[in-house]
Order: C-alpha cells, then structure tokens, then sequence
C-alpha cells in the first residue's frame, strides 16, 4: 500500500487526533492573496476537511476540494453539508478533469508532495487558476525533542522502525529550501513568500499513540513491529508522569501564477 493510502483506513481517527492548522496561517494566506468571499478555491487533497474548515469559518467557502480517498472524501462530504459552494470531489488529484480553469487559490494542506511527478502537479495547478491566481501550499513538519522521555522514545524507535528514527529526519530548514526550489523552479510561479508557525501541544498517553496511529510511515509497518514500538512508547510516557509535549510546526509556501 502506497502511504497516500494509509489515510482512507481511518478517516474518523485522523480527523480526531490530527492538529488543525493554526489561525494566523489562514490570515496570512487572505492577507497575501487579497481573494475576496466568493472567489473560488480549489482544495488538492482535502483529507477530513480541517484546511477547508479553516478558509469556511473565515466565510470563504467557494471550495473545490478533490481528495483521493473515499471515506476521507464522505466524511468531509457529510461535514460540509449544510455548505452548498463547497464541492468534495473523490478522485486523484492527477487524473482529475475540471471543467473550470479560472480558480483564483489552490490551496493544499500536507498533501500536495503526494502528487507525483511533482513538476507535472505544479503545471496542473498553474493551468487551474486565473491570470490572477495563487498558490498556498502547506505543510505540518516534525521538529525533534531531545529531552528524557524523547530520547527513550528514540532508542524504541532504532529498535523496531530504524527507519523512522527522526534524528535522521531534514531539518525545517532543509525542507525549506527543497520545496522552495520545487515551487519556482520551472517559472510557473514568482513572488515566493515562506513562513512558518511553531507552538506545543500536550498529548495524554492514549491521545499521542493515536496521533502516531494516524501517520502513514507508522500505518506501513509490520503489525508486531508497530505494537512492539507502541508499546515502549506508551511505556516511556507513563514513566514521565503520562503525558508527552510535542512541538508542533507547519511551513506555509505563498506564491503567485507567473502569466506573463
């Protein structure tokens, strides 16, 4: 199973567990974009709806959201239905055709780098909106903890799953710089603005398992390497007094369709 899979097998867990964007991320993208309420917005990967959400309750809620996922796409449905602008749409991203080609924001939430190749879902995205339109793409990013609880957490992870030991993981800064490049490489979009947002969220024991049950590299392991791993991380928390502080960060890439 591809890890843009994973999802649709716990569409209730992950729209639960998983963290919403932050506020300020949607002012910046209404403030860059200068959109206005009934423009319209297409949404790459909408997962249970927690980005569409977020440009709804702001009263933005022309939304064209294709997701490829579909209980993913049922859930967000059955969210949104007292919403009639907001259009869920269950198919890949890549094979999808629209018959609009005038969106004036595409945005996408910690999808988009499913999209593969990564240049052609560029193109595509360029081909979708007006001469006016922008992009804004973003993304949750892992940042590390080095204290006590983290570093046993760590060594369970070079144990059962070396491969997601997350010291190995790019930093903020490195993921910056790739998708950066990705962005603007090709000239299809100019005026490139990055910001990201940091803050800490408390997890009880139960509450962070369940988080990192809803992580595609986490759904792929082996059954017994998973448990095994949940295991010693339950373990380590309890030890901690049972709950765990987790940094939580999201990067935010704006920019706008090059016409010229």
């Amino acid at each position: 199973m591809e890890r843009k899979n994973t999802f649709n097998e716990i569409a209730s867990e992950y729209d639960k567990y998983r963290p919403s964007y932050p506020e300020q991320l949607f002012t910046d993208i209404l403030a860059y974009t200068a959109i206005q309420k009934g423009d319209s917005i297409l949404e790459i990967g909408c997962g249970t709806g927690q980005a569409t959400k977020g440009f709804v309750d702001s009263g933005y809620d022309h939304v064209t959201c294709v997701e490829l996922g579909q209980q993913l796409a049922e859930l967000t449905r059955e969210k949104f239905k007292d919403k009639p602008h907001v259009n869920i749409i269950n198919s890949p991203f890549e094979a999808w055709q629209s018959q609009k080609s005038d969106f004036k924001l595409a945005i996408s939430g910690t999808a988009f780098h499913f999209i593969h190749p990564q240049e052609a879902g560029y193109r595509k995205v360029f081909d979708l909106l007006g001469d006016e339109g922008s992009i804004a793409f973003f993304w949750t990013v892992h940042v590390p903890s080095f204290d006590d609880v983290s570093n046993r957490i760590r060594d369970s992870y070079k144990k059962h799953a070396p491969q997601l030991d997350d010291s190995k993981n790019p930093s903020m800064e490195q993921m910056i710089a790739e998708r950066s490049n990705l962005t603007v490489k090709d000239g299809l979009f100019k005026e490139l603005e990055v910001k990201h947002y940091e803050w800490n969220t408390a997890f009880t024991n139960d509450e962070y398992i369940s988080l990192l049950n809803t992580n595609s590299r986490h759904r792929l392991l082996p059954d017994d390497a998973r448990l095994q791993l949940f295991g010693e991380i339950r373990d380590a928390i309890d030890q901690d007094g049972g709950s765990i502080i987790k940094p939580q960060a999201v990067a935010l890439f704006l920019a706008k369709k090059n016409s010229k």
